[in-house]
């Protein structure tokens, strides 16, 4: 059976290759930051969530380091069985506190975090109101339940509200939205949808993975940006992207939400813990965050600055608010070119294209980072136009 299985696969990799949709892996030798090592060349990495520059942050070492000889490499056990240390109680109570919320679950990764939120709350009886551009774990989680489904056109909220009439006879009504469009770097209408989920009585989740730590004056999130801390139903996130880039995800928010959670949770009942040095890290992560704002000051000054400049070279960028800049190409090979040509200037970056958007839709996803220097941006402004002049992407 497998021979022919294997034929099946081999025309499905020669199809996406023609396609130019076929994805490839380069190999980092070095530790994550703003100057990376690739196959033994240096290079400026503008493509990592490391949107705080916390992935080799020196405080977030040593702290994973004391847990690693204080408390071990592992936990071997999920959390009701034998694997809840105080660290992860404490890093639960840090992300509570961070988002104003009343309590939080820890999870592998945000995708289990997703994953596991929507099938222990709602049943057939209950209604999900989904952004059509939301991440593929939230698509994944709602079809793990059972309720209706609804969707809404990206940040439209006349689509909203008439899926929201649509909903009126389910029990209970859940709007789900990502806080940051992962692909385009657009920030979710918080406001008009908290206030279309009062009209309508639902209720609100938001996945805070790529805007905590960057949005709002502080970096609490899109819940920040629109003065709505403490009154989100859930919020899920992730710790591996502005919180040190490691591995973990959470749901915080209603304190009863998350105890049914604990009960219920599948990815959280069959998954192991995270490990101690991942937790003490997290830590130490929140507690920089809430003793300066340094960091999202400089990344808020850093995106400002280049989202700027390339405009002023002449290129295709979606709005954003987050730190994540799109540049549009729409071609996928031609994204594919860009990305090689921009790597040999030193440039690390990556073509997204089908199916991670859709057809036509390819870009280079630019991500800034509070460790990136003015000279950094400068490098990277100046090889996108060298480039993008060469592929007639700009005059």
């Amino acid at each position: 059976m497998y021979n022919d299985f294997q034929s099946h696969l081999e025309f499905e990799k020669e199809d996406l290759q023609r396609a130019g949709l076929w994805k490839f892996e380069r190999e980092i030798t070095s530790p994550q930051g703003a100057v990376i090592n690739v196959r033994g060349e240096t290079a400026l990495n503008f493509c990592a969530n490391n949107y705080l520059g916390l992935a080799n942050n020196q405080q977030l070492i040593a702290a994973a380091k004391r847990a690693l000889d204080e408390r071990g490499y592992g936990m071997s056990s999920v959390r009701f069985i034998c694997g809840t240390q105080d660290l992860h109680k404490e890093l639960e109570q840090k992300i509570a506190n961070f988002f104003e919320t009343e309590d939080t679950i820890l999870y592998a990764a945000c995708f289990d975090a997703n994953g596991g939120v929507f099938e222990p709350l709602l049943s057939e009886r209950d209604g999900i109101i989904s952004d059509a551009l939301n991440h593929a774990s939230i698509i994944d989680g709602i079809r793990l339940c059972k309720a209706r489904r609804f969707r809404y056109g990206n940040a439209d909220m006349e689509d909203l509200e008439n899926q929201l009439c649509e909903a009126i006879d389910c029990r209970f009504r859940l709007i789900v939205t990502d806080g940051v469009f992962s692909m385009d770097g657009n920030v979710a209408p918080l406001d008009k949808i908290y206030e279309l989920a009062e009209k309508y009585s639902a209720m609100v989740m938001i996945d805070e993975s790529h805007s905590a730590g960057v949005v709002g004056r502080t970096g609490r999130g899109v819940t920040e940006r629109f003065d709505l801390r403490g009154k989100i139903e859930i919020i899920t996130g992730t710790l591996g992207k502005a919180f040190g880039g490691a591995i973990g995800g959470f749901t915080t928010g209603k304190k009863e939400i998350i105890e049914m959670l604990r009960q219920r949770s599948r990815p959280y009942l069959f998954s192991n813990s995270i490990p101690p040095m991942v937790a003490a890290a997290g830590i130490e992560a929140f507690r920089i965050m809430q003793s300066s704002n340094d960091l999202q000051d400089k990344l808020h000054t850093n995106t400002e600055y280049f989202v700027c400049k390339m405009k002023e070279a002449g290129f295709d960028i979606k709005p954003t608010e987050s730190a994540i800049c799109a540049v549009m190409l729409y071609d996928a090979r031609l994204s594919q070119c860009m990305a090689d040509a921009l790597m040999k200037e030193g440039i690390y970056v990556t073509g997204f294209y089908y199916p991670v958007v859709p057809q036509k839709q390819a870009r280079i996803r630019v991500q800034i980072s509070a460790a990136h220097e003015h000279e950094h941006l400068d490098r990277c402004i100046d090889a996108f136009i060298k480039t993008g002049r060469k592929y007639g992407v700009i005059q």
